[in-house]
């Protein structure tokens, strides 16, 4: 199996624990809590920012001293409404109480004390289309660089229909050369609907030292370390990833793939 490829430990708890240290690069951290009515997850985030995403389900949270009362309120990701979250920085405490059963996704990246912890979404969050035909997605933006909500995080989540391509044309933000292009390390936490059904994903540089292409099922991590990154939703399944993004400057600009540049102009 890739190495690029990471299945959920189980189905309950804290079923992913990505650090920079496990994905072998420097910026980005993912984890993943599943969490039956009325349990507690805590922890700090010492050096590190973290944006809090309810996934599903609903949850009461205490962070940096303040209570936040019950954050979330879809049951399924499927239903597309927009996400409840939470933005903590660094050398600060969390903790969470299940009020449902829910999923609490943990955003991480280096943090520097900029921001204060603050609610985020769902007011402020509006469902987007972006592509055509069948490159069309629906995007959450929780935290992209036009909000000013962190130092180092960038989050979003995307729905892709039945039998579309998504994070396509293909297109990489792996070199620290702004603004041309920005090192961004990325994660993508996979859905899918029904949850039996399974979505492609490739990772691929230009040279061709990085060529992987995996079969993803529901609940499970890709990390993109370089390269290229494109999704495929087989038909009668659609997907919905979490993406996390984080390196040296918080700003996203990529490069789109050679082949497949002139449908990104095209379609401009």
């Amino acid at each position: 199996m890739s190495t690029l490829l990471r299945k959920p430990f189980g189905t309950h708890g804290q079923v992913h624990d990505i650090t920079p240290s496990s994905a072998g690069w420097r910026y980005v951290g993912f984890s993943l809590y599943r969490l039956r009515k009325g349990e507690q997850v805590a922890d700090v985030t010492g050096a590190r920012e973290v944006i809090l995403v309810m996934v599903e389900g609903k949850a009461a949270f205490r962070a940096a001293g303040t209570d936040w009362g019950v954050l979330g309120d879809r049951m399924s990701v499927f239903e597309k409404t927009a996400p409840h979250c939470l933005y903590v920085p660094n050398d600060q405490s969390w903790q969470a109480e299940a009020e449902t059963d829910c999923t609490i996704a943990v955003c991480s990246a280096p943090g520097r004390g900029g921001h204060e912890a603050r609610r985020i979404g769902p007011d402020g969050i509006t469902l987007t289309q972006r592509g055509t035909g069948t490159n069309t997605r629906y995007i959450n933006n929780i935290a992209m660089e036009n909000e000013d909500y962190a130092d180092s995080l960038l989050v979003t989540e995307v729905f892709t229909p039945a039998g579309h391509w998504s994070s396509y044309p293909s297109h990489r933000h792996d070199e620290d050369d702004y603004p041309r292009i920005t090192y961004l390390e990325e994660t993508y936490y996979h859905r899918l609907d029904p949850a039996d059904g399974f979505g492609i994903q490739r990772v691929y540089t230009d040279d061709g030292s990085l060529d992987e292409t995996m079969a993803v099922s529901d609940g499970d991590v890709v990390l993109v370390p370089r390269g290229h990154h494109p999704c495929g939703a087989p038909y009668g399944f659609g997907m919905y990833y979490l993406n996390v993004m984080a390196g040296p400057l918080r700003k996203w600009r990529f490069e789109m793939a050679p082949p497949v540049k002139w449908i990104a102009e095209r379609d401009a």
